[in-house]
């Protein structure tokens, strides 16, 4: 399933690349939002609420929240609702406190 539309974002769906996620292999299309490939692959648990360990997900789709933070090619804190994704790159989930900023 596909984010096909959005109020503010344009998805234009280029070739297919494939990145790894958490040691999985994920196929994505160019053009797409890293959040948005990992929703299309049923990923919909981005992160965990620090305090009470509760699943989060996409949320505002425009880096304004930090429901969607992860690590990207080794950097900490990248918003995946607006990082697109490229073929071979290696996203994982964060864990812990001291890995948001």
């Amino acid at each position: 399933m596909r984010i096909e539309e959005h109020p503010i974002l344009s998805f234009k769906r280029g070739k297919a690349v494939k990145f790894h996620y958490n040691d999985e292999e994920v196929l994505a299309f160019e053009g797409e939002t890293i959040a948005a490939a990992l929703h299309a692959a049923g990923i919909k648990t981005l992160s965990h609420s620090h305090e009470k360990n509760r699943p989060r997900g996409l949320y505002c789709a425009i880096g304004n929240c930090s429901s969607c933070i992860m690590e990207v090619n080794g950097e900490p804190n990248v918003r995946i609702c607006v990082e697109m994704v490229h073929e071979g790159m290696v996203v994982k989930t964060q864990k812990g406190k001291g890995d948001i900023l």
